[in-house]
């Protein structure tokens, strides 16, 4: 059976400006060092400055692995529910929004998944493989991947949130529904640099 394993990582921390910190180089870096016992065939990364620095720290531990921008992986809010889909923690969080923002956004959303979220490609001689892809994206963009794996509602993007460098991987085979191998997992971190990129009172 083919499969397709994802490893989706948001970028490291970031300053006021989306350029990487000390500390956001040093988690990447811890991710990397994680993932180089994984047989990685490419990274993809995020246009952003932020996504960019993390994806070729963490990729210093992946010799001759190919790292490559992916524009579907750019931060952008993939959805903006309606009033009565809006938890009340995040009224006032849209507005702004034009109808032309997020039809915008929602079509980056479509081919993030158009792209990413399937088995592999069928290659030249007609045959597949597995493949082990790293993406190096933003919060939002993990948690709408998470959100379709579910099969969940578009809204319920909202409050799957994810650390910097947290790893979520999702496998993707023929012929079966997505399998959520994990969530938001920190194991490679040291204590001192879990849980940044979220608000202070939802770090346990």
């Amino acid at each position: 059976m083919t499969t397709r394993h994802l490893y989706l990582a948001r970028h490291g921390a970031a300053d006021a400006f989306g350029e990487l910190t000390g500390i956001g180089h040093r988690q990447a870096s811890l991710l990397g060092e994680r993932l180089a016992g994984l047989p990685v065939d490419a990274v993809w990364h995020s246009p952003l400055p932020r996504a960019v620095a993390s994806a070729h720290e963490l990729a210093r531990h992946l010799p001759d692995v190919p790292v490559t921008e992916a524009a579907e992986l750019v931060d952008h809010v993939p959805y903006v529910p309606s009033a009565a889909e809006t938890p009340p923690s995040w009224a006032g969080f849209f507005d702004g929004y034009d109808d032309t923002e997020a039809a915008s956004g929602q079509r980056l959303a479509e081919a993030l998944v158009a792209r990413f979220a399937k088995v592999p490609d069928t290659t030249a001689e007609g045959a597949r493989s597995d493949t082990h892809e790293v993406l190096v994206t933003h919060a939002y963009q993990i948690a709408w991947l998470v959100r379709h794996a579910l099969d969940a509602p578009p809204s319920r993007w909202l409050g799957l949130n994810s650390a910097n460098t947290a790893l979520t991987v999702i496998e993707y085979r023929s012929g079966l529904p997505p399998t959520i191998v994990m969530f938001n997992d920190m194991s490679h971190l040291p204590a001192d640099l879990r849980w940044t990129g979220f608000p202070e009172g939802m770090r346990p």
